[in-house]
């Protein structure tokens, strides 16, 4: 999902302002939330300090931004209904498994001890996880409260596999993981 400035800037600023995005994405996945400074992210990018909050506002908007998820791209319309659930759980934990999602691991990491992380993992599920799933069902009044089950469902098993590596967690096959998930998700859903 890109990130869209409430104020329009010129196409000759894009190149800056991703440069910006990953160097924070970077910085955040190194230093997490805490230590890592708008100073720090703006030198990695060769910018100013004053470039970065002009750009992306504060710290946490910057933050929320590097760590967005990948159900804005999820289209889950032409899914079989029985099949949605895997096919949620398949989205949401396939970066984890590949490894390269330090900078969500930065954000959940964060969000138990910051609100304004917490803040952003709020802010997946309303622009990420609920618009995705209210694609799906549209008509159902409870998809809040669902979207919301679902999501805390994902973070039960990201904390416990890939924060913590719990056992038998941490070694489960990523297909039983998937099929595990993917039904419990299935339930909140398709009851």
């Amino acid at each position: 999902m890109d990130w869209t400035p409430v104020v329009r800037f010129s196409e000759r600023s894009a190149p800056t302002r991703q440069a910006i995005l990953e160097a924070a994405r970077a910085r955040f996945a190194k230093d997490g939330y805490e230590k890592a400074t708008i100073r720090a992210i703006a030198a990695d990018a060769g910018v100013s300090a004053a470039m970065v909050v002009r750009y992306f506002g504060s710290k946490a908007d910057l933050f929320a931004l590097t760590t967005q998820a990948g159900f804005a791209e999820l289209d889950l319309a032409h899914v079989p209904r029985e099949e949605i659930g895997r096919r949620f759980a398949r989205a949401a934990l396939e970066p984890w498994e590949r490894g390269d999602n330090e900078a969500m691991a930065a954000l959940h990491r964060a969000a138990m001890t910051h609100g304004e992380a917490a803040d952003a993992v709020q802010r997946l599920i309303d622009r990420q996880v609920l618009p995705a799933l209210r694609a799906v069902f549209p008509d159902d009044p409870d998809i809040e409260t669902k979207a919301g089950l679902v999501h805390g469902q994902g973070l039960g098993v990201i904390v416990g596999r890939y924060l913590l590596r719990l056992e038998p967690l941490a070694s489960m096959g990523f297909e039983d993981l998937v099929a595990a998930v993917g039904d419990s998700v299935q339930r909140y859903l398709v009851p």
